[in-house]
């Protein structure tokens, strides 16, 4: 059966709008114990300005106290040259760059155009220059809460540009939860022909309660990484109504009914899932840590011993 690969982002994505700073120690703790897991990717932090996002202002500490596993890619943020500086200091696996394919939710998201964030994150891959590995993360493909619909060829001219400048892969975001499984199907066909070198990433919200089946559709249609986030935490602060991401141990634990490998040791993430309202001090949308397995068999009432 197909392998597939998770890239764990609750300590980037799912944080970053949480109201209450996370301590250090909680950050690096969680980020020790999913390295334990079996992840292939975790988006450990974000190089972003501390005033801007201030849950992330310690990500050099973070960067640095972590224990890294063999096996174990460590990604981080990067907005813009300045990141890119920090970032090459903490000695990431990889970088991370964003922008929006809405331009309404990249003025609102980032305070400037697409062709100004595309012209910013070419100088932040220039600068870099092949010393770190490079993802371009595309948010609101798949639709956007103020434009609507977003035209798969202009996802597509993005793809195109950001390859041409060589990066090594492309997350494809439903940042807003607004994609079906047919237009998902749709889109992975068409990207994996036309871009079958480049790394493929999708990465759903369960915004509208179809994460999982989004999910579903796009491994039915051939690709093997996504992100996800434990618990379901995190959501876009100018996506209106946008819920987190698809819950990591949700989709790994429904993956790995369907025999699909993930390489992830469900026990132990459901175990840290279980932990994370403590972290955060709140209920988290996650099933499975509140429900469990399907393999985790209940007792035999007494009672139905005297009706046999």
């Amino acid at each position: 059966m197909t392998r597939i690969y998770f890239n764990e982002v609750v300590t980037r994505d799912g944080f970053q709008i949480e109201p209450n700073f996370i301590p250090t120690d909680d950050k690096v703790k969680l980020i020790n114990e999913l390295s334990a897991c079996g992840y292939a990717k975790i988006e450990v932090t974000s190089f972003t300005s501390p005033k801007a996002i201030p849950m992330l202002r310690d990500a050099e500490e973070v960067m640095g106290r972590i224990v890294r596993v063999p096996g174990v890619e460590y990604t981080v943020l990067v907005p813009n040259l300045r990141g890119a500086e920090r970032a090459l200091e903490s000695e990431a696996d990889e970088f991370n760059l964003v922008m929006s394919t809405s331009e309404t939710h990249n003025l609102a998201n980032l305070r400037m155009t697409r062709e100004k964030s595309f012209t910013g994150l070419a100088e932040v891959i220039g600068y870099v220059n092949g010393k770190t590995p490079i993802n371009v993360s595309l948010s609101t493909s798949f639709g956007c809460p103020m434009e609507g619909a977003i035209s798969q060829k202009v996802v597509e001219e993005f793809v195109q540009r950001f390859a041409d400048l060589g990066v090594r892969g492309v997350t494809i975001c439903d940042t807003t939860g607004m994609a079906n499984p047919i237009q998902v199907a749709r889109m992975v066909d068409s990207i994996q022909k036309k871009f079958e070198y480049l790394q493929l990433t999708l990465h759903f919200h369960n915004t509208r309660g179809m994460g999982l089946a989004n999910l579903l559709a796009a491994v039915q249609g051939g690709i093997t990484r996504f992100d996800g986030s434990l618990g379901g935490l995190g959501g876009c602060p100018y996506a209106p109504g946008a819920s987190g991401n698809i819950c990591s141990e949700d989709a790994i634990h429904m993956l790995d009914s369907m025999g699909y490998i993930t390489g992830i040791n469900i026990t132990r993430l459901v175990n840290l899932a279980r932990e994370l309202p403590i972290i955060v001090g709140h209920p988290v949308p996650g099933q499975i840590a509140k429900a469990g397995c399907v393999s985790d068999l209940h007792p035999t009432p007494s009672y139905v011993y005297d009706l046999c």
